[in-house]
């Protein structure tokens, strides 16, 4: 990967610190994928510290970027992804030898909070993001009772930070009322190269039973219980009484993937999708229904509305950071059910709102940019960096001026 250092920028010494990267694949490990890839290739030297994959996982080192692997478990209902284990001694150690300009905390676990503490105890400027909702989530898997104290487990850990990084104003402001501290938000962006309406396949469509231009119902992402498939079953069921001819395809796999299929083996379970594969599922949709109200953000409502979907989705993360109701998509408020299975048989019905909704859809994706959401990435790590040299405070947070994903 070609170096090429951003002129205003010096390049700095990063030690990024992550449960999940690729090839594992989710939204944080999508993310966090493109935003070192993209920090690497401005000539920003990478050491990402992350649990074991496998057995056969090695450590990747070349130029620019080494890996440091640690032991993990894995997570309970989530067995694909593993937590990291403390390592806040062989962190100090390391940071002690091969001091880094700044610490990017990514995920939460016990090897997150050994990085907090091992950067804080050395004085190096640390920066956390705040990605998945785990509090919330501790509700769908029988652990609602603890949904508090991960609460408070989470507040500490980022009050720590000299920043906690968020992808939109609307989670900035509840993180705030929550008594979070130092919040910045730095949006997320969507590769045009790789999500576009360009990569429509008749013959992908053929093979879920279109035979023309009969609409597609799409679901992208784990099939899980915090994703509320239930409420995607419903909606999908009432587009298809508002066209027959409609077809209902999901892609991904997840805890409630095999249960689905024995009770509804008319929906096309496309399994796990990858790259330029995946683009192309998206392509061949036309709706694309998101359930979701556990999202810190929602990279697939991104990636559908660049494919060109009409998408249907609650109003908060990426949906209202992006969507315009009735223009680029259909929005319904925070836990009206009703709306959201409406508006999917609006679009179902309706192929000439249709049509109108995938246009505007495409051109709200064409314009978004990982380059710009990593020019301010980039803005935090210096002004932390900046701050830590001249001995002043960490990082304060600056409301109303900060970059909101565009």
């Amino acid at each position: 990967m070609p170096a090429i250092a951003v002129p205003h920028h010096r390049p700095l010494h990063i030690a990024v610190v992550t449960e999940t990267f690729p090839p594992e694949v989710n939204g944080v490990a999508r993310t966090i994928g493109t935003m070192v890839g993209e920090l690497r290739r401005r000539g920003h030297r990478i050491e990402l510290v992350r649990p074991r994959q496998g057995r056969d996982d090695d450590a990747a080192r070349e130029l620019g970027f080494e890996e440091v692997l640690g032991p993990g478990i894995p997570i309970p209902s989530y067995r694909e992804l593993r937590l990291g284990l403390p390592a806040k001694r062989a962190l100090a150690a390391r940071w002690r030898r091969h001091r880094p300009d700044v610490v990017h905390v990514v995920t939460e676990g016990p090897l997150g909070w050994s990085a907090v503490a091992a950067a804080r105890r050395l004085a190096i400027p640390v920066a956390t993001d705040f990605h998945t909702n785990f509090h919330t989530y501790s509700r769908h898997y029988g652990f609602g009772m603890l949904a508090g104290a991960v609460a408070r487990y989470l507040r500490a850990l980022h009050n720590r930070a000299g920043c906690t990084m968020v992808p939109t104003a609307e989670l900035r402001d509840e993180l705030a009322r929550a008594g979070f501290e130092r919040l910045r938000v730095v949006g997320r962006g969507i590769d045009g190269r790789m999500f576009r309406p360009a990569r429509r396949s008749p013959a992908l469509r053929a093979s879920w039973g279109c035979r023309g231009e009969e609409p597609v119902a799409l679901y992208v992402g784990r099939i899980a219980p915090e994703k509320g498939l239930p409420l995607f079953v419903e909606a999908a069921l009432a587009a298809r009484m508002a066209e027959p001819s409609l077809r209902v395809v999901l892609v991904g796999d997840g805890p409630a993937a095999a249960s689905l299929r024995v009770r509804h083996p008319e929906f096309v379970f496309a399994g796990m999708r990858f790259g330029e594969d995946l683009a192309g599922h998206y392509a061949s949709g036309d709706l694309f229904l998101f359930p979701s109200e556990t999202e810190t953000f929602g990279n697939v409502t991104t990636e559908a509305l660049a494919s060109g979907l009409a998408v249907v989705a609650f109003d908060y993360a990426a949906a209202r950071q992006y969507i315009r109701h009735g223009e680029s998509g259909l929005l319904a408020r925070a836990g009206d059910r009703d709306a959201f299975v409406a508006h999917a048989q609006t679009l179902a019905a309706d192929a000439a709102l249709r049509a109108r909704v995938r246009a505007e859809a495409a051109e709200v994706g064409a314009g978004l940019s990982w380059e710009r959401v990593v020019d301010d990435l980039e803005a935090v790590f210096h002004e932390l960096v900046t701050h830590a040299g001249a001995g002043r405070p960490a990082v304060t947070a600056r409301p109303g001026a900060e970059n909101a994903p565009s």
